[in-house]
């Protein structure tokens, strides 16, 4: 039997106080890739810099997303449900739940959103009306590793549930005849495509799960410039919620949208954000092989006084 979860629903208009040999030809402008600032099917979500209210740019890189944080700077995460109907959003930040402060599970309380119901996160959730903002810091100073967890800090989760609809039954069916032979082969039939649907279905977390892997290997294996970056317990706010039961369509989610963070000088030294060329200086005019025909149009003429 599905278990039915009580969960922390999110209003409408979230409230939030205490408030972006031939000549040379000419270098070509420098084109980075393109970035996003959304990404998710099910839901959109964003991570917003509330200073300036921009979105932040994510880059893609080996498979992962990433973006920028900026030291001292708070953030919100800006979740869109681009469904018509209700889903619930477990969110984590460096691996801790942001609603109940516990080490992050998907099984466990979130945001529940209306169809085509958006909002900022802009905190830790300290009470039906209150968070504590989110801040860049450094991850010493993050509010997982002042809670001795600071094994997972540097990235945002969520987990995204469809919600558990009753469907009335379909109105009985008359069988349809048929012979014998044809009723054998067609259970064959379908026996020999269920037996290619399992072996694809099992072939394809593994192949996920290994390209996940091979990049955080890699980004850990440099050195950072700079000191790396978690969120912290920053001051109170105002910010109202209600609750209400969410009955989950099934206990794994539909979708998991991970963003991973880290200051921009890091990500610039680990390749995630790719910079510009160094400008080429103008060659200087030196000395003319001609000095004394340099060529001209008509001069005007002196003046008479």
């Amino acid at each position: 039997m599905k278990r039915r979860l009580f969960s922390t629903v999110l209003a409408l208009t979230t409230f939030t106080t205490g408030l972006s040999a031939c000549a040379e030809s000419p270098a070509r402008p420098f084109a980075p890739p393109s970035s996003s600032s959304r990404i998710g099917s099910i839901m959109q979500i964003a991570i917003v810099d509330r200073t300036t209210g921009a979105e932040l740019p994510i880059y893609r890189h080996r498979g992962e997303y990433w973006v920028a944080g900026r030291p001292g700077a708070r953030y919100a995460i800006r979740a869109r449900n681009a469904m018509g109907e209700r889903i619930m959003a477990v969110m984590s930040v460096d691996g801790v739940n942001v609603v109940t402060g516990e080490t992050a599970g998907i099984g466990q309380t979130g945001y529940v959103f209306g169809a085509r119901e958006f909002s900022d996160i802009t905190g830790w959730r300290k009470s039906d009306s209150q968070i504590a903002a989110f801040e860049f810091a450094s991850a010493g100073n993050s509010y997982a590793s002042r809670t001795g967890r600071p094994d997972d800090v540097g990235v945002i989760g969520v987990a995204l549930f469809r919600e558990n609809v009753p469907v009335p039954p379909p109105p009985p069916i008359a069988p349809y005849p048929s012979r014998d032979e044809y009723s054998a082969r067609d259970r064959e039939l379908r026996s020999e495509s269920s037996a290619v649907g399992d072996a694809r279905a099992k072939s394809a977390p593994a192949e996920a799960e290994a390209s996940a892997q091979a990049p955080a290997g890699n980004m850990a294996r440099r050195q950072a410039p700079a000191p790396s970056l978690g969120t912290a317990h920053g001051r109170r706010e105002t910010s109202y919620v209600g609750k209400t039961n969410f009955e989950r369509a099934q206990s794994t989610p539909d979708e998991v949208v991970r963003i991973r963070y880290d200051s921009r000088e890091n990500l610039v030294a680990a390749g995630v954000i790719p910079v510009p060329p160094t400008p080429r200086w103008p060659r200087p005019a030196g000395p003319s092989p001609f000095p004394g025909s340099d060529p001209g149009y008509v001069p005007d003429p002196p003046s008479r006084y």
